[in-house]
């Protein structure tokens, strides 16, 4: 039996663009908007699964709480934790860290920023969590609020792309996405 899996993209934080990473920003008021007219007229859910940052859990709290729904959240569903590069923008780190910028961007499995987490092991403890969540919840649709490095993982798999695209899947703020979830672990997305 299959889970749907319904990605949600936390919407604009306060500190603006940039690698945000594990950064525990607040969403701004448009943030909060982009995230409600994306679930707008969408579900019904069985159940909410949240990224334990405030980004993603403050919304989803909201959410179950007007739906009357659970709320799970999961630290493994964060996003990539970007070391040193955390907070900063690429146009900044082209400034200062162009070269390492370029490996990251033409593959990163194969680069990890300074002091950074490896996306090996970000793809792992991400696929571990969908893995368990399918388990416990076949044959439910569960709302997801993540982060785009997350949901930029899942519908790559999804899509069949070489690991070098990666950082090419599209993930707006307030993105909404939907996939379903093999018992095997198989990722299709649903359009």
């Amino acid at each position: 039996m299959t889970l749907r899996l319904d990605l949600l993209r936390h919407g604009e934080t306060e500190l603006g663009g940039g690698l945000r990473g594990s950064l525990d920003d607040a969403l701004t008021e448009r943030g909060w908007a982009q995230m409600r007219a994306a679930v707008t007229g969408q579900g019904p859910w069985d159940r909410l699964v949240s990224s334990p940052l405030q980004r993603c859990a403050r919304f989803a709290g909201e959410l179950g709480a007007q739906l009357g729904l659970p709320v799970t959240e999961d630290a493994r569903l964060q996003e990539l934790h970007f070391g040193a590069w955390e907070g900063r923008s690429a146009a900044a780190l082209m400034q200062t860290d162009a070269e390492a910028l370029g490996l990251f961007w033409a593959d990163p499995y194969s680069f990890t920023p300074p002091q950074g987490e490896p996306v090996a092991d970000f793809a792992a403890r991400v696929l571990a969590a969908i893995a368990q969540l399918q388990a416990s919840y076949a044959g439910e649709r569960i709302l997801l609020v993540s982060h785009g490095g997350v949901m930029r993982l899942l519908l790559a798999r999804a899509r069949g792309l070489p690991r070098e695209q990666l950082l090419n899947v599209e993930v707006g703020h307030g993105g909404l996405f939907s996939l379903s979830v093999g018992a095997d672990g198989s990722l299709k997305e649903i359009c």
